[in-house]
């Protein structure tokens, strides 16, 4: 009975010694990507240039695009390319755009400007076009 009660002593003890090593976790992951992909986030969306809130500055103009690369894939998503806009914005130092509209081009569209690149990548494509501003801290 002593022996049984040792050993199970024992056992616990390697059991437990065994957990408690330190481990370094290494990972792939990166701030910087993570700033990038919140960053539309932090840009808020007005209808008008008349809605923005306080005295505010001009930044530039910004686009964003989704492309569907072939004809089985899922269409060119507007939300993509507005939100690729407004990371574009962001990285401008605006906190602040305006969409002015969205163009879809299709394949049609897309053949007739051969020479362009996304008419060589993409079987339809929508582009978004924005004025980007920084205002005083939006709330």
């Amino acid at each position: 009975m002593k022996n049984k009660i040792i050993l199970t002593i024992f056992t616990s003890i390697t059991l437990l010694s065994s957990c408690s090593s330190n481990y370094v976790v290494s990972t792939n992951l990166d701030k910087e990507n993570f700033d990038h992909y919140f960053s539309a986030s932090k840009v808020k969306i007005y209808d008008k240039e008349s809605e923005l809130p306080g005295p505010y500055k001009f930044v530039g103009l910004v686009e964003g695009q989704d492309c569907q690369a072939m004809s089985h894939q899922a269409q060119p998503d507007k939300i993509n390319a507005r939100t690729q806009a407004r990371q574009q914005a962001y990285q401008h130092g605006a906190n602040a755009i305006v969409f002015s509209g969205c163009a879809l081009l299709d394949s049609e569209k897309l053949s007739k400007l051969n020479a362009s690149n996304d008419a060589k990548q993409c079987h339809a494509i929508i582009i978004c076009y924005a004025r980007a501003f920084k205002t005083k801290d939006i709330k």
